[in-house]
This record gives structure tokens, C-alpha cells and sequence, in this order.
């Protein structure tokens, strides 16, 4: 068990009742997404969570569910956590993909864990000891269909230092990549070499890897899929790439093909919040940089990410710009980059 695990495990917490909200909204990247929230409520406060599994089917089965049987006095948040161990947590249909089962298990583990630090009268910064600070962050946007730097462009003019993380796709050409490029902005480019069965996927392109590893001599790299046709482009390149999709806990960073310098930390990946405390420390150890990672969450999965990113890597290419930002049309008066540091006075809130 972690220190920082430790610093929450023992926390008690009672919950009396449990609820469930759904929420569908339209993004940037042109799909409808759909997220359901759980509360759990005891002692007159409530813990909140996000399950931000991607499938809308998920989200549609679970609306036929009954709710989770929570209710009761656990001895400490550890306690809660082996109960969720119990639970059959896609009951009336399985999840469309495996990766569902862990983003459920942390829309309850953080509503849980939310729950517990208010009861307890804490804030997550004061269970673990550190100082939340404020928060860099970068936007993550795609480019259209045929891509292009209106939106890019677009924002840049509206928000002038705005920082970017893209998905390049095998369309991008060296004049796109140059026209990028010159803005200065660009900070990751994830080539997403892990996905599977998704609209995102990017097979291994050995011409688009080494466009993009030329043209943006200076950005992370994130997720290339390593091939021996890849492989050979990143030789002396190893500390700019980074690992998202096959990152759940210290035993996939160990698995990695080599000692890695960048990790995208999504929460909701690791399950537990036991796992991914335990991987931060990992990473903290061996010097790995950290920065957070979002996934169009539409309620408090945003304020989650947000501020564990604020307490544990806020100097990092954070991927957790605030929601409007994913918008299809962006606003007016939006927060830039650095967000002033939270106040976290009590459980996971922002404020």
C-alpha cells in the first residue's frame, strides 16, 4: 500500500442512499457523448463520481438497472472499496468494452472517496499533505474531416498562448504539419497506436510518424504503436514519448517497451484509487513527468481531473481544459491557461 493510499484508506464513511444522474452532450470531436453520475449520500452530504465509459449503450443499460446496493457504515474507505470488489457493476448488459469496467469502478471509488473526505471534514490536498498550485492546460481538438487549422487558428485568436494537444491522422500533410508548427502552440501530438474498435483508431504509419516527429521537434509524443517499422524512427527519440491508453496501474508501466519519461495519468483508467495513488508514487520515484488526461466528462469528472492534476502534476501539459472548451462552437470569456489554484477545502471539489 502507497503513502498516499494510506493518507485516505482508513477514512470511515456512511452512506444512507444512492442516485444516479445522465447527461448527453454534443462535442468538438463530432460525437454525442453521454456520462452518468452516482452520488452517494450519508451523514446529510453527498460524494460524487463520473462514469465517463464512451459506449452509449453502457449508459443506456445502466438506466434500466437498479441502484447499487451501498448502503451501510464502512469502518474506513478501504472497507468500501473491497465492497465494490463484490458487485456486479454492468448488470443488465456487459460493458461494450473491457476498458468500461474501470471507468465505473472510479465514478464510484471517487464518489466514495468524495464522500468519505467530506464526512471526515477534509479536503483531498489536506489528507495527502500536498499544496494544490495553479493548473496548466492544454486544449485537445481535432482538425475536421478534411483537417485544417480553422479551429486551431480560431482559438489562438481568441485565446492568444492557448496551448494544444492533436491527433494527427494519416491525412495530415507536411504543409499542414508546417502550418501548425509555426504557431508555436503545439505541446503533445498523440498518434493513438492503441486503440482498438474505436472511431479514433490510428494504425502504425511509419511516413506520418516520422512527419510528425520532424515537424514538431519539441511536442510529447503520445501512444505510438511500435513496429519494426516504427520502432527504428524512435531510436534516441525515447524521452519525448509518452503513454496513455495502456497506462492502468505501476504493473502496465513496468510492461512498457522502455523506461518511460512521460506518463498521461486519466484517472479513470487505473479503477481504484488505491492503483493510481500507487502509480503517481511510482512515477514520482523514477522522475517520470506526469500530466493529466480528460475524457469529455460532463459533470464532476472534469473537477476531478482537475484537481488531482492541481495537487499532483500541475506544471504539465495538463489535457483537462475546462469543458467549455470541448464545445463545438467555442465562447466567449473562457478561464485560460494557468487556472488559478484551487482552494479545496473539502472532498474532490475544485472550489
Amino acid at each position: 500500500m502507497s503513502d498516499l493510499y494510506d493518507a485516505v484508506a482508513d477514512l470511515p464513511l456512511r452512506i444512507g442512499d444512492t442516485a444516479r444522474t445522465r447527461r448527453d452532450r454534443d462535442t468538438s470531436s463530432g460525437f454525442r457523448r453521454a456520462t452518468t453520475t452516482f452520488h452517494l449520500r450519508g451523514d446529510g452530504v453527498a460524494g460524487h463520481g463520473e462514469d465517463v465509459s464512451y459506449d452509449t449503450d453502457d449508459h443506456d443499460a445502466l438506466e434500466s438497472a437498479p441502484a447499487f446496493d451501498l448502503g451501510g457504515e464502512y469502518g474506513s474507505f478501504d472497507a468500501f472499496s473491497d465492497r465494490l470488489d463484490e458487485l456486479d457493476l454492468f448488470p443488465t448488459a456487459a460493458p461494450a468494452r473491457e476498458s468500461a469496467e474501470h471507468y465505473r469502478r472510479w465514478a464510484l471509488e471517487s464518489a466514495g472517496l468524495d464522500l468519505a473526505l467530506k464526512q471526515n471534514d477534509l479536503s483531498l490536498s489536506e489528507a495527502v499533505g500536498r499544496t494544490p498550485s495553479p493548473l496548466r492546460f492544454v486544449v485537445s481538438t481535432r482538425l475536421g474531416d478534411p483537417p485544417t487549422t480553422d479551429r486551431v487558428d480560431g482559438l489562438l485568436d481568441a485565446y492568444p498562448g492557448t496551448e494544444f494537444k492533436l491527433d494527427p491522422t494519416a491525412d495530415w500533410t507536411d504543409e499542414l504539419v508546417d502550418s501548425l508548427a509555426a504557431t508555436e502552440s503545439v505541446r503533445i501530438v498523440d498518434l493513438k497506436g492503441h486503440y482498438e474498435g474505436t472511431e479514433v483508431d490510428q494504425e502504425p504509419d511509419p511516413a506520418l510518424y516520422e512527419r510528425i516527429l520532424s515537424g514538431f521537434p519539441d511536442a510529447v509524443v503520445e501512444d505510438p504503436a511500435l513496429t519494426d517499422e516504427t520502432r527504428p524512427l524512435f531510436d534516441g527519440e525515447e524521452d519525448r514519448v509518452s503513454w496513455d491508453a495502456p497506462i492502468t496501474g505501476v504493473e502496465s508501466v513496468r510492461d512498457l517497451p522502455f523506461e518511460p519519461s512521460w506518463l498521461n495519468v486519466k484517472p479513470s483508467r487505473f479503477g481504484t484509487v488505491e492503483s493510481l495513488f500507487e502509480t503517481i508514487e511510482y512515477a514520482e520515484e523514477r522522475d517520470v513527468s506526469l500530466y493529466g488526461g480528460g475524457q469529455f466528462e460532463l459533470d464532476v469528472g472534469r473537477d476531478h481531473v482537475q484537481l488531482l492534476a492541481a495537487v499532483f502534476y500541475p506544471d504539465g501539459p495538463n489535457d483537462v481544459a475546462p469543458g467549455a472548451y470541448n464545445d463545438p462552437d467555442v465562447g466567449t470569456d473562457l478561464p485560460t491557461s494557468p487556472l488559478d489554484a484551487p482552494s479545496n477545502t473539502v472532498g474532490l471539489a475544485w472550489e
